[in-house]
């Protein structure tokens, strides 16, 4: 079996303004983020991201401008070496259109633990928000919660080396 590293977006891989990251030119990498990436995909963890992205249920941004900027992280990624192995995401909002696909949910984990025969119990979701913890949790994966735009140089030692 594998193990991953399960990363929300907005907040851990991308400064979160606040609002919305609606489309590529408002996005920006967190400091470190793609030299802690690389270390835990050297180290055999997959990187996988999972995101709600319930800016596109409020109308606040279209699928394509979603498509855009994860086109393009995937190639800055691409770049510098790191496989993201899938990015999935929950264009639901609960305002707007429930769904099990979004956090706190866990279905995005499943899939991706199914598909990548991935072993829950070696694998780590970092997030920003209580709802990406919870949401790995409930399928096994050890949460790690840093604050929103912190630096994942602070958590990954603790990850390295379990």
């Amino acid at each position: 079996m594998n193990k991953a590293v399960f990363l929300d977006r907005d907040g851990v891989i991308n400064r979160d303004p606040g609002d919305y990251t609606k489309n590529w030119r408002e996005f920006e990498f967190n400091d470190d983020v793609i030299d802690v990436l690389k270390e835990f995909q050297d180290a055999g963890f997959k990187l996988i991201i999972i995101t709600n992205q319930g800016g596109i249920a409020k109308g606040l941004y279209s699928q394509e401008d979603y498509d855009h900027l994860t086109k393009n992280m995937l190639e800055v990624m691409s770049r510098n070496n790191l496989e993201i192995s899938e990015v999935y995401f929950s264009p639901h909002h609960d305002d707007y259109s429930r769904s099990i696909s979004r956090k706190p949910d866990s279905l995005l984990f499943e899939r991706a633990l199914y598909k990548y025969d991935i072993d829950p119990l070696q694998s780590f979701i970092i997030g920003d928000k209580e709802r990406d913890i919870f949401a790995g949790e409930k399928v096994g994966v050890k949460g790690v919660l840093i604050p929103v735009n912190g630096s994942l140089q602070e958590v990954k030692n603790r990850i390295l080396k379990s």
